[in-house]
Protein backbone atom coordinates (compact mmCIF):
# COMPACT_ATOMS: atom_id res chain seq x y z
CA UNK A 1 0.00 0.00 0.00
CA UNK A 2 1.35 3.41 -1.00
CA UNK A 3 1.58 5.83 1.92
CA UNK A 4 2.58 9.40 2.71
CA UNK A 5 4.66 8.26 5.70
CA UNK A 6 7.05 5.48 6.70
CA UNK A 7 10.51 6.92 7.35
CA UNK A 8 10.36 6.00 11.01
CA UNK A 9 9.33 2.40 10.36
CA UNK A 10 11.59 -0.57 9.69
CA UNK A 11 8.93 -3.25 9.30
CA UNK A 12 6.03 -3.22 6.86
CA UNK A 13 2.47 -2.89 8.09
CA UNK A 14 0.65 -6.19 8.47
CA UNK A 15 -1.68 -6.91 5.56
CA UNK A 16 -4.67 -7.23 7.86
CA UNK A 17 -3.85 -3.88 9.50
CA UNK A 18 -3.54 -2.27 6.09
CA UNK A 19 -7.04 -3.48 5.26
CA UNK A 20 -8.33 -2.10 8.55
CA UNK A 21 -6.55 1.21 8.08
CA UNK A 22 -7.53 1.76 4.45
CA UNK A 23 -10.19 4.38 3.79
CA UNK A 24 -9.91 4.76 0.01
CA UNK A 25 -12.76 2.30 -0.44
CA UNK A 26 -15.17 4.96 0.83
CA UNK A 27 -13.38 8.33 0.85
CA UNK A 28 -12.51 8.06 -2.85
CA UNK A 29 -15.68 10.01 -3.62
CA UNK A 30 -13.95 13.07 -2.16
CA UNK A 31 -11.29 13.32 -4.86
CA UNK A 32 -12.81 16.41 -6.49
CA UNK A 33 -12.94 18.24 -3.18
CA UNK A 34 -9.44 17.07 -2.31
CA UNK A 35 -8.06 18.47 -5.55
CA UNK A 36 -10.02 21.69 -5.19
CA UNK A 37 -8.68 22.26 -1.70
CA UNK A 38 -5.17 21.41 -2.86
CA UNK A 39 -5.35 23.98 -5.67
CA UNK A 40 -6.32 26.70 -3.21
CA UNK A 41 -3.58 25.59 -0.81
CA UNK A 42 -0.91 25.43 -3.52
CA UNK A 43 -1.90 28.88 -4.79
CA UNK A 44 -1.57 30.29 -1.27
CA UNK A 45 1.83 28.63 -0.76
CA UNK A 46 3.11 30.49 -3.81
CA UNK A 47 1.56 33.86 -3.03
CA UNK A 48 2.97 33.84 0.51
CA UNK A 49 6.46 32.81 -0.67
CA UNK A 50 6.42 29.54 1.25
CA UNK A 51 7.28 27.85 -2.05
CA UNK A 52 8.40 29.48 -5.27
CA UNK A 53 5.70 30.96 -7.48
CA UNK A 54 6.79 28.75 -10.38
CA UNK A 55 6.44 25.66 -8.21
CA UNK A 56 3.02 26.80 -7.10
CA UNK A 57 1.94 27.30 -10.70
CA UNK A 58 3.26 23.87 -11.64
CA UNK A 59 1.29 22.27 -8.81
CA UNK A 60 -1.90 24.12 -9.68
CA UNK A 61 -1.63 23.22 -13.37
CA UNK A 62 -0.86 19.61 -12.53
CA UNK A 63 -3.81 19.37 -10.17
CA UNK A 64 -6.16 20.94 -12.72
CA UNK A 65 -5.04 18.48 -15.39
CA UNK A 66 -5.40 15.59 -12.97
CA UNK A 67 -8.95 16.70 -12.13
CA UNK A 68 -9.84 16.83 -15.81
CA UNK A 69 -8.38 13.39 -16.48
CA UNK A 70 -10.16 11.83 -13.51
CA UNK A 71 -13.42 13.43 -14.63
CA UNK A 72 -13.02 12.03 -18.13
CA UNK A 73 -12.09 8.60 -16.80
CA UNK A 74 -8.71 8.47 -18.57
CA UNK A 75 -7.08 8.14 -15.15
CA UNK A 76 -8.28 6.31 -12.05
CA UNK A 77 -7.21 6.52 -8.44
CA UNK A 78 -4.55 3.91 -7.53
CA UNK A 79 -6.22 1.12 -5.61
CA UNK A 80 -3.18 0.55 -3.41
CA UNK A 81 -3.30 4.06 -1.94
CA UNK A 82 -4.08 4.40 1.76
CA UNK A 83 -6.69 7.13 1.33
CA UNK A 84 -7.93 9.72 -1.14
CA UNK A 85 -5.23 12.24 -0.15
CA UNK A 86 -2.51 9.68 -0.80
CA UNK A 87 -4.11 8.67 -4.10
CA UNK A 88 -4.17 12.25 -5.40
CA UNK A 89 -0.63 13.00 -4.28
CA UNK A 90 0.73 9.75 -5.73
CA UNK A 91 -0.82 10.53 -9.12
CA UNK A 92 0.55 14.06 -8.96
CA UNK A 93 4.03 12.84 -8.05
CA UNK A 94 3.97 10.36 -10.95
CA UNK A 95 3.32 13.33 -13.25
CA UNK A 96 5.34 16.15 -11.71
CA UNK A 97 8.11 14.42 -9.82
CA UNK A 98 9.64 15.77 -6.62
CA UNK A 99 7.86 19.13 -6.73
CA UNK A 100 4.62 17.31 -5.91
CA UNK A 101 6.08 16.66 -2.45
CA UNK A 102 5.88 20.39 -1.72
CA UNK A 103 2.09 20.39 -1.93
CA UNK A 104 1.72 19.08 1.59
CA UNK A 105 3.78 21.89 3.10
CA UNK A 106 1.97 23.58 6.01
CA UNK A 107 -0.96 21.20 6.12
CA UNK A 108 -1.94 17.81 7.54
CA UNK A 109 -4.35 15.16 6.42
CA UNK A 110 -6.30 16.13 9.53
CA UNK A 111 -7.22 19.62 8.34
CA UNK A 112 -7.30 18.38 4.75
CA UNK A 113 -10.04 15.79 5.32
CA UNK A 114 -12.07 18.18 7.46
CA UNK A 115 -11.99 20.62 4.54
CA UNK A 116 -12.83 17.96 1.96
CA UNK A 117 -15.92 16.79 3.84
CA UNK A 118 -17.18 20.34 4.33
CA UNK A 119 -16.75 21.09 0.63
CA UNK A 120 -18.51 17.86 -0.26
CA UNK A 121 -21.43 18.47 2.08
CA UNK A 122 -21.83 22.03 0.88
CA UNK A 123 -22.50 20.73 -2.60
CA UNK A 124 -24.76 17.98 -1.28
CA UNK A 125 -26.86 20.53 0.60
CA UNK A 126 -27.61 22.33 -2.66
CA UNK A 127 -28.63 19.11 -4.43
CA UNK A 128 -30.81 17.90 -1.56
CA UNK A 129 -32.46 21.31 -1.25
CA UNK A 130 -33.43 21.18 -4.94
CA UNK A 131 -34.90 17.70 -4.49
CA UNK A 132 -36.95 18.80 -1.50
CA UNK A 133 -38.22 21.83 -3.40
CA UNK A 134 -39.35 19.54 -6.23
CA UNK A 135 -41.12 17.34 -3.70
CA UNK A 136 -42.92 20.39 -2.32
CA UNK A 137 -43.90 21.35 -5.85
CA UNK A 138 -45.43 17.90 -6.45
CA UNK A 139 -47.54 18.32 -3.32
CA UNK A 140 -48.67 21.78 -4.44
CA UNK A 141 -49.76 20.50 -7.86
CA UNK A 142 -52.22 18.13 -6.21
CA UNK A 143 -53.23 20.61 -3.52
CA UNK A 144 -54.27 23.11 -6.19
CA UNK A 145 -57.03 20.81 -7.46
CA UNK A 146 -58.33 19.27 -4.23
CA UNK A 147 -59.80 22.18 -2.27
CA UNK A 148 -63.27 20.60 -2.23
CA UNK A 149 -62.26 16.96 -1.76
CA UNK A 150 -63.43 15.89 1.70
CA UNK A 151 -61.92 12.98 3.62
CA UNK A 152 -61.87 11.87 7.23
CA UNK A 153 -59.25 13.52 9.40
CA UNK A 154 -57.71 11.26 12.02
CA UNK A 155 -56.43 11.36 15.56
CA UNK A 156 -55.25 8.10 17.15
CA UNK A 157 -55.92 6.63 13.67
CA UNK A 158 -59.62 7.04 14.46
CA UNK A 159 -61.98 9.21 12.44
CA UNK A 160 -61.95 12.62 14.13
CA UNK A 161 -63.17 15.52 11.97
CA UNK A 162 -63.42 15.85 8.20
CA UNK A 163 -60.77 17.85 6.35
CA UNK A 164 -60.12 18.66 2.71
CA UNK A 165 -57.39 16.83 0.84
CA UNK A 166 -55.49 20.01 -0.05
CA UNK A 167 -55.19 20.78 3.65
CA UNK A 168 -53.84 17.29 4.33
CA UNK A 169 -51.25 17.50 1.54
CA UNK A 170 -50.14 20.96 2.58
CA UNK A 171 -49.29 19.63 6.04
CA UNK A 172 -46.47 17.69 4.38
CA UNK A 173 -45.44 20.77 2.40
CA UNK A 174 -44.78 22.62 5.66
CA UNK A 175 -42.92 19.66 7.16
CA UNK A 176 -40.57 19.70 4.18
CA UNK A 177 -40.28 23.47 4.45
CA UNK A 178 -38.95 23.12 7.98
CA UNK A 179 -36.58 20.43 6.71
CA UNK A 180 -35.21 22.88 4.17
CA UNK A 181 -34.76 25.47 6.90
CA UNK A 182 -32.77 22.95 8.94
CA UNK A 183 -30.71 22.07 5.86
CA UNK A 184 -29.89 25.72 5.21
CA UNK A 185 -28.90 26.17 8.85
CA UNK A 186 -26.62 23.16 8.50
CA UNK A 187 -25.04 24.58 5.37
CA UNK A 188 -24.43 27.92 7.06
CA UNK A 189 -22.68 26.31 10.02
CA UNK A 190 -20.54 23.94 7.97
CA UNK A 191 -19.28 26.66 5.63
CA UNK A 192 -16.21 27.48 7.72
CA UNK A 193 -12.63 26.68 6.79
CA UNK A 194 -10.52 24.15 8.77
CA UNK A 195 -7.55 24.18 6.36
CA UNK A 196 -4.50 25.79 7.92
CA UNK A 197 -5.08 24.20 11.32
CA UNK A 198 -2.40 21.62 10.55
CA UNK A 199 -2.46 18.39 12.50
CA UNK A 200 -3.86 20.15 15.57
CA UNK A 201 -1.71 23.15 16.56
CA UNK A 202 -1.50 25.31 13.46
CA UNK A 203 1.77 25.85 11.60
CA UNK A 204 4.90 27.94 11.82
CA UNK A 205 4.75 28.77 8.11
CA UNK A 206 3.38 32.24 7.22
CA UNK A 207 0.19 30.89 5.64
CA UNK A 208 -2.76 33.06 4.65
CA UNK A 209 -5.91 31.23 5.74
CA UNK A 210 -8.14 34.11 4.70
CA UNK A 211 -6.91 33.77 1.12
CA UNK A 212 -7.76 30.08 1.07
CA UNK A 213 -11.10 30.81 2.74
CA UNK A 214 -12.08 33.23 -0.02
CA UNK A 215 -10.78 30.96 -2.79
CA UNK A 216 -12.87 28.03 -1.56
CA UNK A 217 -15.99 30.10 -0.90
CA UNK A 218 -16.11 29.61 2.85
CA UNK A 219 -17.75 32.25 5.03
CA UNK A 220 -15.09 32.30 7.74
CA UNK A 221 -11.97 30.63 9.10
CA UNK A 222 -12.41 28.33 12.10
CA UNK A 223 -10.58 30.25 14.84
CA UNK A 224 -9.30 27.31 16.91
CA UNK A 225 -6.98 24.76 15.33
CA UNK A 226 -7.91 22.00 17.79
CA UNK A 227 -11.59 22.49 17.07
CA UNK A 228 -10.97 22.75 13.34
CA UNK A 229 -9.55 19.24 12.97
CA UNK A 230 -11.63 17.46 15.61
CA UNK A 231 -15.12 18.87 14.97
CA UNK A 232 -17.72 16.78 13.21
CA UNK A 233 -20.74 18.74 14.44
CA UNK A 234 -21.50 19.70 10.86
CA UNK A 235 -21.76 16.05 9.82
CA UNK A 236 -23.98 15.28 12.82
CA UNK A 237 -26.07 18.33 11.87
CA UNK A 238 -26.54 16.97 8.38
CA UNK A 239 -27.47 13.45 9.43
CA UNK A 240 -29.82 14.86 12.06
CA UNK A 241 -31.51 16.88 9.32
CA UNK A 242 -31.59 13.75 7.16
CA UNK A 243 -33.18 11.70 9.94
CA UNK A 244 -35.94 14.24 10.55
CA UNK A 245 -36.58 14.54 6.81
CA UNK A 246 -36.86 10.77 6.59
CA UNK A 247 -39.37 10.85 9.46
CA UNK A 248 -41.57 13.15 7.40
CA UNK A 249 -41.18 11.09 4.24
CA UNK A 250 -41.91 7.94 6.23
CA UNK A 251 -45.12 9.41 7.64
CA UNK A 252 -46.26 10.28 4.13
CA UNK A 253 -45.21 6.83 2.95
CA UNK A 254 -47.27 5.18 5.68
CA UNK A 255 -50.37 7.08 4.60
CA UNK A 256 -49.78 6.16 0.96
CA UNK A 257 -49.50 2.52 2.00
CA UNK A 258 -52.74 2.69 4.00
CA UNK A 259 -54.63 4.68 1.39
CA UNK A 260 -53.56 2.22 -1.31
CA UNK A 261 -55.17 -0.76 0.46
CA UNK A 262 -58.55 -2.07 -0.74
CA UNK A 263 -60.00 -1.16 2.65
CA UNK A 264 -59.25 2.52 2.01
CA UNK A 265 -59.00 2.72 -1.77
CA UNK A 266 -58.29 6.45 -1.57
CA UNK A 267 -55.28 6.51 -3.90
CA UNK A 268 -54.23 4.75 -7.09
CA UNK A 269 -50.50 4.41 -7.66
CA UNK A 270 -48.91 4.42 -11.10
CA UNK A 271 -47.42 1.21 -12.47
CA UNK A 272 -43.99 2.84 -12.67
CA UNK A 273 -43.74 3.16 -8.88
CA UNK A 274 -45.20 -0.21 -7.90
CA UNK A 275 -44.14 -3.83 -8.24
CA UNK A 276 -45.87 -7.17 -8.57
CA UNK A 277 -45.71 -10.52 -6.86
CA UNK A 278 -43.87 -13.58 -8.15
CA UNK A 279 -46.78 -15.79 -7.09
CA UNK A 280 -49.92 -13.62 -6.81
CA UNK A 281 -50.87 -12.11 -10.17
CA UNK A 282 -53.30 -9.61 -8.68
CA UNK A 283 -50.76 -7.85 -6.49
CA UNK A 284 -49.62 -4.25 -7.06
CA UNK A 285 -47.35 -3.37 -4.18
CA UNK A 286 -46.40 0.16 -2.98
CA UNK A 287 -42.72 -0.70 -2.76
CA UNK A 288 -41.43 2.87 -2.99
CA UNK A 289 -43.42 3.93 0.04
CA UNK A 290 -42.47 0.77 1.94
CA UNK A 291 -38.78 1.24 1.19
CA UNK A 292 -38.94 4.90 2.19
CA UNK A 293 -40.45 3.79 5.48
CA UNK A 294 -37.84 1.05 5.89
CA UNK A 295 -34.81 3.14 4.96
CA UNK A 296 -35.75 5.70 7.60
CA UNK A 297 -34.38 3.33 10.23
CA UNK A 298 -31.15 3.14 8.26
CA UNK A 299 -30.63 6.90 8.53
CA UNK A 300 -31.50 6.78 12.24
CA UNK A 301 -28.67 4.24 12.53
CA UNK A 302 -26.30 6.56 10.68
CA UNK A 303 -27.05 9.33 13.17
CA UNK A 304 -26.60 7.06 16.19
CA UNK A 305 -23.37 5.71 14.70
CA UNK A 306 -21.79 9.15 14.36
CA UNK A 307 -23.03 10.39 17.74
CA UNK A 308 -21.59 7.29 19.39
CA UNK A 309 -18.34 7.66 17.45
CA UNK A 310 -17.77 11.21 18.65
CA UNK A 311 -19.08 11.07 22.21
CA UNK A 312 -15.86 10.00 23.98
CA UNK A 313 -13.07 11.37 21.80
CA UNK A 314 -10.46 13.57 23.45
CA UNK A 315 -8.98 16.45 21.48
CA UNK A 316 -7.84 16.51 18.80
CA UNK A 317 -8.01 14.14 15.81
CA UNK A 318 -8.34 10.41 16.48
CA UNK A 319 -8.31 7.57 13.97
CA UNK A 320 -11.83 6.68 15.11
CA UNK A 321 -12.94 9.67 13.04
CA UNK A 322 -12.14 7.78 9.85
CA UNK A 323 -15.48 6.08 10.57
CA UNK A 324 -17.38 9.36 10.16
CA UNK A 325 -17.65 9.12 6.40
CA UNK A 326 -19.57 5.89 5.85
CA UNK A 327 -22.66 6.87 7.87
CA UNK A 328 -22.52 10.36 6.39
CA UNK A 329 -22.27 9.08 2.82
CA UNK A 330 -24.99 6.51 3.49
CA UNK A 331 -27.42 9.18 4.70
CA UNK A 332 -26.64 11.30 1.63
CA UNK A 333 -27.16 8.38 -0.73
CA UNK A 334 -30.38 7.34 0.99
CA UNK A 335 -31.85 10.85 0.82
CA UNK A 336 -30.94 11.28 -2.83
CA UNK A 337 -32.59 7.96 -3.64
CA UNK A 338 -35.73 8.25 -1.52
CA UNK A 339 -36.74 11.88 -2.10
CA UNK A 340 -36.97 11.64 -5.93
CA UNK A 341 -38.68 8.24 -5.69
CA UNK A 342 -41.30 9.59 -3.29
CA UNK A 343 -41.75 12.67 -5.47
CA UNK A 344 -42.51 10.50 -8.49
CA UNK A 345 -44.90 8.39 -6.40
CA UNK A 346 -46.83 11.49 -5.31
CA UNK A 347 -46.69 13.22 -8.70
CA UNK A 348 -48.14 10.22 -10.57
CA UNK A 349 -50.75 9.28 -7.96
CA UNK A 350 -54.49 9.64 -8.53
CA UNK A 351 -56.75 10.41 -5.58
CA UNK A 352 -60.24 8.86 -5.27
CA UNK A 353 -62.47 11.70 -4.06
CA UNK A 354 -65.55 9.46 -4.16
CA UNK A 355 -64.00 6.88 -1.85
CA UNK A 356 -62.76 9.56 0.52
CA UNK A 357 -66.19 11.13 0.82
CA UNK A 358 -67.86 7.75 1.24
CA UNK A 359 -65.53 7.01 4.16
CA UNK A 360 -67.02 9.92 6.10
CA UNK A 361 -70.49 8.38 6.10
CA UNK A 362 -71.46 7.02 9.48
CA UNK A 363 -68.16 8.00 11.10
CA UNK A 364 -69.61 10.60 13.54
CA UNK A 365 -66.88 13.05 12.53
CA UNK A 366 -69.34 15.97 12.61
CA UNK A 367 -70.28 15.40 16.25
CA UNK A 368 -68.20 18.36 17.43
CA UNK A 369 -70.14 20.61 15.06
CA UNK A 370 -73.39 19.61 16.73
CA UNK A 371 -71.84 20.44 20.10
CA UNK A 372 -70.64 23.79 18.74
CA UNK A 373 -74.17 24.46 17.51
CA UNK A 374 -75.52 23.93 21.03
CA UNK A 375 -72.85 26.27 22.41
CA UNK A 376 -74.02 28.93 19.98
CA UNK A 377 -77.53 28.42 21.42
CA UNK A 378 -76.18 29.20 24.91
CA UNK A 379 -75.31 25.78 26.35
CA UNK A 380 -71.87 25.44 28.07
CA UNK A 381 -69.56 23.30 25.96
CA UNK A 382 -69.16 20.57 28.58
CA UNK A 383 -72.93 20.16 28.75
CA UNK A 384 -73.14 20.25 24.95
CA UNK A 385 -70.48 17.54 24.82
CA UNK A 386 -72.62 15.32 27.07
CA UNK A 387 -75.76 15.85 24.98
CA UNK A 388 -74.01 14.99 21.74
CA UNK A 389 -72.38 11.99 23.37
CA UNK A 390 -75.87 10.65 24.04
CA UNK A 391 -76.86 11.33 20.43
CA UNK A 392 -73.84 9.34 19.25
CA UNK A 393 -74.68 6.52 21.66
CA UNK A 394 -78.22 6.43 20.29
CA UNK A 395 -76.94 6.16 16.73
CA UNK A 396 -74.35 3.54 17.59
CA UNK A 397 -76.89 1.30 19.23
CA UNK A 398 -79.10 1.53 16.13
CA UNK A 399 -76.18 1.25 13.70
CA UNK A 400 -76.94 4.52 11.96
CA UNK A 401 -74.90 7.65 11.38
CA UNK A 402 -75.57 11.21 12.49
CA UNK A 403 -76.58 12.00 8.93
CA UNK A 404 -79.38 9.40 9.24
CA UNK A 405 -81.15 11.18 12.11
CA UNK A 406 -84.55 12.70 11.46
CA UNK A 407 -85.77 15.97 12.93
CA UNK A 408 -88.13 14.46 15.46
CA UNK A 409 -85.51 12.11 16.90
CA UNK A 410 -82.82 14.77 17.15
CA UNK A 411 -85.23 17.14 18.91
CA UNK A 412 -85.66 14.70 21.82
CA UNK A 413 -82.12 15.16 23.08
CA UNK A 414 -82.33 18.84 24.06
CA UNK A 415 -84.85 21.69 24.04
CA UNK A 416 -82.19 23.72 22.23
CA UNK A 417 -82.24 21.18 19.39
CA UNK A 418 -86.01 21.28 19.32
CA UNK A 419 -85.99 25.02 18.53
CA UNK A 420 -84.69 24.60 14.99
CA UNK A 421 -83.95 21.01 14.12
CA UNK A 422 -83.42 21.81 10.44
CA UNK A 423 -80.52 24.12 11.33
CA UNK A 424 -79.14 21.51 13.73
CA UNK A 425 -79.26 18.80 11.08
CA UNK A 426 -77.59 21.09 8.58
CA UNK A 427 -74.40 21.27 10.63
CA UNK A 428 -74.05 17.48 10.50
CA UNK A 429 -72.99 17.34 6.84
CA UNK A 430 -69.26 17.02 6.22
CA UNK A 431 -69.39 19.87 3.73
CA UNK A 432 -70.87 22.13 6.41
CA UNK A 433 -68.27 20.91 8.88
CA UNK A 434 -65.24 21.75 6.75
CA UNK A 435 -66.77 25.03 5.60
CA UNK A 436 -67.12 26.12 9.23
CA UNK A 437 -63.37 25.76 9.96
CA UNK A 438 -62.55 29.27 8.72
CA UNK A 439 -59.87 30.08 11.30
CA UNK A 440 -56.40 30.84 9.98
CA UNK A 441 -54.80 27.50 9.20
CA UNK A 442 -58.17 25.74 9.28
CA UNK A 443 -59.55 23.28 6.76
CA UNK A 444 -62.33 25.45 5.25
CA UNK A 445 -61.73 25.51 1.48
CA UNK A 446 -61.27 29.30 1.46
CA UNK A 447 -58.80 29.11 4.34
CA UNK A 448 -56.91 26.35 2.56
CA UNK A 449 -56.81 28.43 -0.64
CA UNK A 450 -55.16 31.21 1.36
CA UNK A 451 -52.74 28.68 2.83
CA UNK A 452 -51.98 27.34 -0.64
CA UNK A 453 -51.09 30.84 -1.85
CA UNK A 454 -48.82 31.26 1.16
CA UNK A 455 -47.14 27.93 0.42
CA UNK A 456 -46.73 28.79 -3.25
CA UNK A 457 -45.15 32.16 -2.39
CA UNK A 458 -42.90 30.44 0.15
CA UNK A 459 -41.68 27.95 -2.45
CA UNK A 460 -40.99 30.69 -4.96
CA UNK A 461 -39.10 32.81 -2.45
CA UNK A 462 -36.99 29.87 -1.29
CA UNK A 463 -36.29 28.45 -4.75
CA UNK A 464 -32.74 26.99 -4.94
CA UNK A 465 -30.38 29.19 -6.87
Amino acid sequence: MRKLWGGHFDEPTDVLIERLNNSLVFDSRLWREDIRGSIAHATMLGSTGIIEVGESQTLVAGLAKLEADLSEGTVTLPEDAEDVHTAVEVLLRDRLGAVAGKLHTARSRNDQIATDIRLYLRGVCEVVDRELALMQEALLVHAETEFETVLPGFTHLQHAQPVVLSHHLLAYFWMLDRDRERLNDTRRRLNRLPLGAGALAGTGFPIDREQVCIALGFDAVIPNSLDAVSDRDFAIDFISFAAITMVHLSRLAEEIILWNTPEFGWITLHDSVTTGSSIMPQKKNPDVAELARGKTGRVFGDLMSLLTLMKGLPLAYNKDMQEDKEPLFDSVDTLLLVIPAMRKTVATAKFRADRMLAATRGDFSTATDLADYLVQQGLPFRDAHTVVGKVVQHCTERRIGLEDLDESTLATFSPLLERDTKAALAVLTVQSCVAARTSQGGTAPNSVRAQYQLAKARLESSAPQ
